[in-house]
């Protein structure tokens, strides 16, 4: 019989009979302990079931329940199974679609009740959380078939599957002949897999939510109900995920941020926040932070118009790619819709580079800009400050000789560090490769990838290649933040683009006197503002460190004979630098001290009779410690100790 020669991981080769099961292979020719434990298989690069059979030399990874990419293929499992969860228990209703997401996956549906849609109630949702348990537990095989396209659309034809039928015609007018279809017993969908072995593999679901969703995000395509679930391989995962959900609720930036008196939202201005004078402390400290830091790394600041005519934005291709995304403005003349508000900075900043001439000394060119932004989000996706209409970046762009690429992405990770680690965010990288739909040739994009992976090598920071999730100008490094209960954040980048100075005619002199295209790094830390501080609430609870608290320290006193000396204490405080407040709310000491605990204020400077003779005050910390009467000054050296920002150097 032939052989074939299995290369796995550790770079050891295995013999095995040609045409063996992924899954027959392991357990024969690594371990049954293995084999139990595997949920999907990856030969040469590509993601497979276990059932696939080993026809040719490969290299082979065997994925289980300790890998996180496991977990991705459990959860799109489970999307089968709410699916068929739903059609057993509500007869008529049709299946569309059903992704994995980042936390968790969803399925639309199709259902109707007197003609019109028909949403999941609460109720329905538990029946169909215990009837997908009830699959799972049955423990049902998948099976993957291969069928031809004609033979396809007349299995979903016959059984009124009219989404379905078109997501195959859709294929097939791409010129595909063959499709996989998956089914677990009775139920079969179209899907390109893989698939675990069986539905016990899953572990558990737990549904979260419905909503409303568009067939193909088209508001004049049929409106669907979207279920929204997450599984886990055990019960422990799920209830560890419960327990970081009841965290995360308490610490809901969009409740802290009333309840601390910083941003609000009003219908007259949806996804744009009204910043209070806390919230535009705050804001302030960060803004003035970043600031600094970047005139300190070589960068200048500039301002440019808020609203550009349409030349610009067809230049760039936004008027073509992003139009939808933007306000438009008319002109007053023509009365046409001819200019665009800048929902991003690049372009302006292209422009501006272009008004002088630059030698090859002149590099690089580091340009900083806080200005407001205005993107057209969708109504149903503003969420807070985590997705709004109205933001400014910490946005800067770079134009370098192409042998500055490496100093320069170097020197933003280091400035990048010094940020996060300063607040307490760990971070890992992402390096996106080019996509399908990429503008410049091949041995341009080997270039650029190649000068971002030798810098995060030579730089020893670990990433995870996202293939094909470039921009379509150039590859990207992207930065995921973890916050202080382990939730991931997408926040800083660095991307890499050729294109612009091509589309802009940009241009810098070479030691050889001749003219020679500039590269364009475009990067940001925080990325938004308004995201950022979103991720702080949250990662903090509202509990700031003292140099980003909006208010530092508030002074109560025990009687109203101290009051004079209050003022005075806050007066001289706030001379030098710091952000105190006087209650003088006409409450009992102890009411003022619960209601100060509670909204999270740093310091309470109680001042009584003693406090007074010592020209000083008894500073207590959130959380309850008490600390010994303290002189004027010696509150003002440990205020000044505590709100120095921390450099955040490695």
């Amino acid at each position: 019989m032939a052989q074939v020669s299995i290369t796995l991981p550790d770079g050891s080769k295995k013999e095995a009979e040609a045409g063996i099961s992924i899954a027959d292979f392991v357990k024969n020719h690594i371990g049954p302990g293995l084999a139990k434990a595997a949920v999907f298989a990856r030969i040469n690069g590509q993601d497979v079931d276990l059932s696939r059979t080993l026809d040719a030399d490969a290299s082979l990874q065997i994925f289980t329940s300790k890998n996180p990419e496991a977990l991705e293929v459990a959860r799109h499992d489970a999307a089968h199974i709410v699916a068929d969860a739903v059609q057993q228990l509500f007869p008529g209703t049709q299946v569309t679609i059903g992704p994995v997401i980042e936390e968790g996956f969803y399925y639309d549906f199709y259902r109707l009740k007197d003609g019109k849609p028909s949403p999941f109630t609460p109720e329905e949702l538990e029946q169909i959380e215990k009837r997908a348990n009830e699959i799972v537990a049955r423990d049902v095989p998948f099976k993957r078939t291969e069928v031809l396209a004609a033979d396809a659309v007349k299995l979903f034809e016959g059984k009124g599957e009219k989404f379905k039928v078109e997501i195959v015609n859709d294929i097939v007018a791409k010129g595909a002949k063959t499709l996989t279809l998956y089914a677990h017993g009775d139920w079969i969908d179209f899907c390109l897999g893989p698939h675990g072995p069986s539905t016990g593999k899953i572990g558990v679901i737990k549904l979260l939510s419905s909503s409303g969703a568009y067939w193909r995000a088209d508001q004049t395509r049929e409106q669907l109900q979207r279920i929204y679930g997450i599984s886990f391989f055990d019960k422990k995962g799920l209830e560890a995920w419960q327990k970081v959900r009841e965290e995360a609720a308490k610490r809901d930036h969009r409740r802290l941020g009333r309840e601390l008196d910083l941003f609000h939202f009003h219908p007259v201005a949806p996804g744009s926040a009204f910043w209070t004078p806390r919230g535009t402390v705050l804001y302030q400290a960060l803004s003035d932070w970043m600031r600094r830091l970047t005139r300190e790394d070589g960068y200048v600041e500039i301002k440019t118009p808020l609203i550009f005519n349409k030349q610009l934005w067809m230049k760039s291709g936004h008027w073509d790619k992003y139009q939808d995304n933007m306000f438009l403005v008319k002109d007053s003349d023509s009365g046409e819709l001819d200019f665009g508000v800048k929902p991003m900075n690049c372009p302006s900043h292209h422009i501006y580079f272009g008004f002088g001439k630059h030698s090859y000394r002149d590099l690089p060119m580091r340009l900083h800009t806080q200005d407001v932004l205005h993107r057209n989000e969708a109504a149903g996706a503003l969420g807070g400050l985590t997705r709004v209409r109205q933001f400014a970046q910490d946005d800067a762009h770079i134009y370098c000789r192409e042998d500055q690429i490496s100093d320069e992405v170097f020197r933003f990770v280091k400035l990048l560090d010094r940020v996060y680690n300063a607040v307490g965010l760990k971070y890992e990288a992402k390096l996106s490769t080019r996509p399908a739909n990429k503008l410049g040739d091949d041995a341009l994009w080997d270039r650029a990838e190649g000068a971002l992976k030798n810098c995060l090598e030579t730089m020893k920071v670990a990433y995870e290649v996202k293939p094909g999730d470039g921009a379509f100008y150039g590859p990207k490094i992207d930065f995921v933040v973890s916050d202080s209960i382990g939730r991931k954040w997408q926040l800083g980048t660095m991307q890499l683009d050729y294109i612009a100075a091509e589309r802009f005619d940009l241009s810098y002199v070479g030691d050889d006197n001749k003219e020679h295209r500039p590269v364009v790094l475009h990067r940001a830390i925080f990325g938004s503002f308004e995201r950022f501080i979103a991720i702080l609430i949250e990662h903090f609870a509202g509990n700031f460190p003292l140099w980003l608290s909006p208010v530092q320290a508030t002074i109560v006193t025990i009687a109203d004979r101290q009051v004079d000396h209050a003022r005075k204490l806050q007066q001289e405080l706030a001379r030098r630098g710091f952000r105190v407040e006087f209650d003088d709310r006409g409450l009992s000491m102890q009411k003022k001290i619960r209601d100060l605990e509670i909204s999270k204020m740093p310091y309470v400077l109680v001042i009584g009779d003693r406090e007074v003779e010592a020209n000083g005050a008894a500073p207590r910390r959130h959380g309850g410690e008490d600390l010994k009467t303290m002189s004027i000054d010696a509150i003002a050296e440990l205020f000044g100790k505590e709100s120095r920002i921390p450099d955040g150097s490695a």
